[in-house]
């Protein structure tokens, strides 16, 4: 919810139940057992803290932009209805800023869940969100393409909502007021009338909009192949004018050249560009990376995720903002020659791992004690399930040097989606689950606060449950190491 953290990790609960508040307390302790088991495996050096996904350098994996929260910039006061209870909340907009220069401002999606003090955040796809499962999702958008601050004619929006007049404080409240109602289905309405008149009238006019693009990625974000060929080629999505491209400087001591479909070096792209890894014939077998980078504003609508199991943001206002992504490239002479990625997929409920086999022999490789094995010149994908909340950590291995590790904490549910269902008389009832509870919506917004008062504290949350080491290893084997059944193979 929209308050700052509270320091030293004060927890309160005014919302929710004296069962549900046992229910955390019990948690908690399984959480600091579950610390105890992660110490154990840093010590060996089998994993680290989750976060949001992202690789062991810190390069983006879906692309686009990543920013850091500040605070809660124009906000007023909601009254959240629940269980009975009447609790008043900070609802408004955060300001972000953007790794590499830029500013962007955000609404609120999930509003049980904490926000972390100075939380990294990543562009995210709808579908690695809890915005993938919500049939109201392109309604979310159109409220944000249709009210403040796309819409900063206060006194028009006023006039359509027939509130009078709208302050931006008016303003920034009933939009995310309305947009709560449609990410949680949350019981919430504005204290000040000419918001919560502005809230029912985006409320009642929402219409469904399809999911924005990403403001930069590259398709696939992996390649493979053979040496004296060119891999590829890496497709260029981007709203940008301009984009820089840089090679690895591995690639260019190897010989290997960025190239376009005709061969000429590439040093520079744009939407629709169509670059390749340009591999010597006498190349030893290896990997590199590229990098496509720029500025530009990013789609409104566009969801945000964190690092630190902060909670996810929705995208209402860019200034021109950095933006970059990453591809890789693997090839060999002879043998299996896979590139692998991985992405979350909520609606899956887990993480894909993709592989790509270019090579002249089946790429084989076990996965949960089922071994699996993918012919040559053909693609795989493998869900691995994870719980709701679950840390991750993958590295994946592949032959001839490529590294590639992503981490993170799955998040595809509004807290309360997860904790809670819908009781006889339309009340919310607490949910058995052994997934950390969601934080307080207790306390009343006050004006300079910077942050959601959530219940957490500012360090990263440890989350319950057995992290995941995945190591593939040479060109044959993928090992996972977790607690949970095999997962059913998936086909492309």
């Amino acid at each position: 919810m929209c308050r700052r953290v509270p320091p030293e990790g004060d927890y309160v609960f005014s919302v929710f139940s004296r069962a549900v508040r046992a229910s955390w307390r019990g948690r908690a302790c399984a959480r600091a057992a579950a610390a105890v088991a992660v110490s154990g495996l840093l010590a060996a050096g089998a994993i680290t803290g989750a976060g949001a996904a992202q690789a062991d350098d810190g390069t983006q994996q879906e692309g686009g932009a990543g920013a850091t929260l500040g605070g809660l910039e124009t906000y007023g006061t909601a009254v959240l209805h629940d269980s009975g209870h009447d609790e008043k909340i900070p609802a408004g907009l955060f300001r972000m800023t953007v790794d590499g220069g830029g500013t962007l401002q955000t609404y609120c999606i999930d509003l049980h869940n904490p926000t972390q003090t100075d939380a990294k955040y990543q562009e995210t796809p709808w579908s690695g969100t809890s915005l993938s499962q919500n049939k109201d999702a392109g309604r979310i958008r159109w409220i944000l393409q249709n009210s403040y601050p796309q819409v900063n004619d206060l006194a028009a929006l006023a006039r359509k909502a027939g509130a009078g007049s709208l302050t931006e404080q008016d303003a920034a409240t009933g939009t995310q007021v309305a947009i709560w109602r449609y990410s949680d289905g949350a019981d919430v309405d504005a204290e000040s009338p000419a918001a919560e008149k502005l809230a029912d009238y985006l409320q009642r006019s929402a219409r469904d909009l399809t999911e924005p693009s990403a403001s930069l990625s590259l398709v696939p974000s992996a390649v493979s192949g053979h040496p004296g060929e060119r891999l590829g080629p890496v497709t260029v999505r981007t709203n940008a004018d301009a984009l820089t491209v840089t090679p690895p400087a591995e690639a260019a001591s190897g010989g290997v050249r960025l190239v376009d479909a005709k061969g000429e070096p590439v040093v520079s792209a744009s939407n629709g560009s169509k670059i390749y890894f340009d591999v010597p014939e006498e190349a030893a077998a290896g990997s590199a990376a590229l990098t496509v980078q720029g500025s530009t504003t990013v789609p409104v609508g566009r969801a945000f995720t964190s690092d630190s199991r902060s909670q996810t943001q929705i995208l209402a206002g860019s200034s021109e903002s950095a933006v970059s992504a990453t591809a890789t490239a693997t090839w060999a002479a002879k043998g299996p020659v896979p590139a692998l990625s991985a992405r979350e997929n909520c609606a899956k409920g887990g993480v894909d791992i993709t592989a790509v086999n270019k090579g002249d022999a089946p790429f084989t490789f076990t996965l949960m004690d089922t071994e699996y094995s993918i012919p040559a010149e053909s693609t795989q994908t493998v869900t691995v399930p994870l719980q709701e909340d679950q840390a991750y950590d993958f590295t994946i291995r592949g032959p001839h040097g490529f590294t590639k590790r992503l981490r993170g904490v799955l998040d595809c549910r509004t807290a309360s989606a997860a904790l809670a269902v819908t009781s006889d008389d339309g009340g919310l009832r607490p949910q058995a689950t052994t997934r950390p509870s969601p934080a307080s919506v207790g306390g009343t917004g006050t004006p300079g606060q910077d942050l959601a008062e959530t219940g957490s504290s500012n360090a990263t949350p440890i989350i319950a449950g057995a992290a995941i080491a995945l190591v593939v290893v040479g060109g044959g084997a993928l090992f996972l190491s977790r607690r949970k059944k095999t997962p059913d193979q998936q086909n492309d």
